[in-house]
């Protein structure tokens, strides 16, 4: 089945994910100028956006575990999910500076509210990420300085979940249940990166 997924998968261009990304951030708001999205269609639409850069985020760090743990190779599309995760990130943001607070108080938002805070400073992480997304890129700072880099997206997912754990009021299972998956992947990846740096020690 894997196998076959893959073979399917390598037919379909990584391109083809940038044409469909503004798809859904289309609908949302359409949904939101036709009052399909309740009393406060400007929160709606945030939250919305910053789901999709949630998911996104998740499924950009998901790539590698999933060809380790079950071999489905999706490494073709994962520059293009990074680059359209900070796009969806971008989105979001707007809404809140143009449609939420509509550019007043911005300065004392960030600095007041801690869950406004955490999600500027790992917007801010993202875009590094997002400006060395190219081959370019990679052959002028060279593969190790390149990787360095966009090491940046550990943090950037630990500040992700903080910022949803943050925003919501009271106990909540979603915010939860997001940021465990992404402790659960970010802890694979620890593990594998430090008995790599192990083996490479003992052979050495």
């Amino acid at each position: 089945m894997v196998g076959w997924l893959n073979t399917s998968l390598r037919r379909v261009p990584a391109w083809l994910l940038y044409i469909l990304a503004p798809v859904p951030v289309l609908w949302i708001y359409y949904l939101g100028l036709t009052g399909q999205l309740g009393v406060d269609p400007a929160k709606r639409i945030e939250r919305e956006l910053g789901l999709w850069s949630l998911w996104l985020l998740i499924a950009g760090l998901a790539v590698t575990p999933l060809r380790r743990w079950i071999g489905l190779n999706l490494l073709k599309f994962r520059r293009a999910i990074g680059v359209i995760t900070f796009f969806y990130l971008t989105a979001h943001l707007l809404t809140w500076l143009v449609l939420d607070v509509q550019f007043q108080n911005v300065w004392a938002d960030i600095v007041k509210r801690w869950y406004i805070t955490v999600g500027m400073a790992a917007f801010v992480l993202m875009i590094p990420l997002a400006a060395t997304s190219n081959n370019w890129s990679l052959r002028k700072l060279g593969a190790g300085t390149w990787r360095r880099v966009h090491k940046l997206v550990y943090p950037i997912a630990i500040l992700g979940a903080l910022h949803f754990l943050l925003l919501v009021k009271g106990f909540q299972w979603e915010p939860i249940l997001y940021a465990s998956v992404i402790a659960i992947l970010l802890l694979s990846r620890i593990k594998r990166d430090s008995f790599a740096r192990s083996w490479t020690t003992t052979k050495a």
